[in-house]
């Protein structure tokens, strides 16, 4: 089972244009971008809280 190769992407994109215009289109794609960007924030906290309960542990021992 392979991936998403290049035509792949390239039916996906008509398709999205298709469904919502090329006016609502770089609306979505800002959206989704910030959407990305909030949960890698969050995730990037929570590994960093982990690390830091690691060290306790460590230091407390």
């Amino acid at each position: 089972m392979g991936g998403i190769g290049p035509m792949s992407l390239i039916i996906i994109g008509i398709v999205a244009l298709l469904i919502f215009g090329p006016k609502k289109l770089p609306e979505l794609g800002k959206a989704f971008g910030s959407t990305l960007r909030e949960f890698k924030n969050a995730t990037k906290g929570l590994a960093d809280d982990d690390d830091d309960d690691k060290k306790k542990k460590e230091l407390d021992k």
